[in-house]
């Protein structure tokens, strides 16, 4: 009787080849889509805590441009986003008080044109330009503080700590703030613009007048009434003079 083989040697010499025949029969796997273009928007709508952000972002078109700029460009960008509690925790007003022009500078001093990331604001050299500018140009800025993984920001007025990365990536980076970084510019009186002028006097005159220059009353007499009256006073005296002579 021939020799037989066992079944398991003679399954274990089939096995490659019907990993062989599997492989060449299996579809090739899908590449992984590529990933969309950056978008602001939908990074923050995400995370469900900034929608006061969101609304300032679109009335001001700041978000288009970041989206423009971090998608179109080699430059990267950094967002600091207050949440909806930061909003709701300004004075009241605050926002009241603020012109259109205001609002949006408001904004942009959230938006540094750079891609830092957490470890680099540990270390930045300050101040930090933002997007944010002067009537005349000047740029608004922030400075950065940190140590033992912690890190802070000061935009003059108000000081607050970053939090979480929302996002980490190149080129964008958002990171979100419990306040809201009102320019220094917006509280310092020396730097409004908007002061109104002082009180300009009606019919050229000055209010700086002295008593001096103020008629006396009786520069208010008129030459016919004085002449009558030091008449009367001479009558009178002339009077009594002849009535002690005829005594």
């Amino acid at each position: 009787m021939p020799h037989q083989k066992p079944l398991s040697l003679i399954l274990l010499s089939t096995l490659p080849l019907l990993f062989i025949l599997t492989q060449a029969q299996s579809p090739t796997a899908p590449a992984p889509a590529p990933s969309g273009p950056i978008d602001i928007f939908a990074i923050l709508k995400k995370e469900g805590q900034y929608n006061t952000f969101i609304k300032f972002l679109n009335e001001s078109q700041v978000g288009n441009q970041i989206n423009n700029q971090v998608n179109n460009s080699n430059q990267g960008m950094t967002v600091l986003a207050p949440s909806d509690n930061a909003f709701n925790n300004l004075p009241s007003g605050t926002l009241n008080q603020l012109n259109d022009q205001q609002k949006v500078q408001l904004i942009l001093n959230h938006v540094i044109p750079k891609f830092y990331t957490f470890d680099d604001l540990q270390t930045v050299s300050n101040p930090v330009r933002t997007q944010a500018t002067g009537p005349k140009g000047e740029p608004f800025g922030l400075n950065f503080t940190g140590s033992n993984n912690q890190v802070n920001v000061s935009s003059g007025s108000v000081v607050t700590n970053i939090y979480n990365a929302i996002r980490k990536d190149p080129p964008l980076a958002v990171f979100q703030l419990d306040k809201v970084l009102v320019p220094s510019q917006f509280t310092d009186p020396s730097s409004d613009d908007d002061a109104p002028a002082p009180t300009k006097p009606k019919n050229g005159t000055s209010n700086d007048k002295t008593t001096a220059d103020e008629p006396s009353p009786a520069s208010n007499t008129k030459p016919n009434d004085a002449k009558r009256i030091s008449g009367g006073i001479l009558g009178l005296v002339c009077g009594v003079f002849l009535m002690a002579t005829l005594s």
